[in-house]
C-alpha cells in the first residue's frame, strides 16, 4: 500500500491553518468579552460627604 504524501501534507497544512485562526478569533473575541465585562457595571451613586463622618458608612 502506497502513502500519498501530497495529501497527507495537504491536510497537515490546512489542519495547522484552521487552528491559527480559531486561536486568532478567540483572542479577539476575548478582547471584546474582557473590555464589555470592564466597562459595564453600575456605576456607585454619588452621595453627600459628611465631614463628621470619615468612614463614610450607610
Amino acid at each position: 500500500m502506497d502513502v500519498n504524501w501530497n495529501i497527507i501534507g495537504i491536510v497537515a497544512i490546512l489542519v495547522v491553518v484552521l487552528v491559527v485562526l480559531t486561536i486568532r478569533k478567540n483572542l479577539k473575541e476575548k478582547k471584546k468579552l474582557e473590555n464589555l465585562l470592564n466597562n459595564d457595571f453600575k456605576k456607585a451613586e454619588k452621595k453627600r460627604v459628611d465631614a463628621d463622618d470619615s468612614a463614610d458608612e450607610k
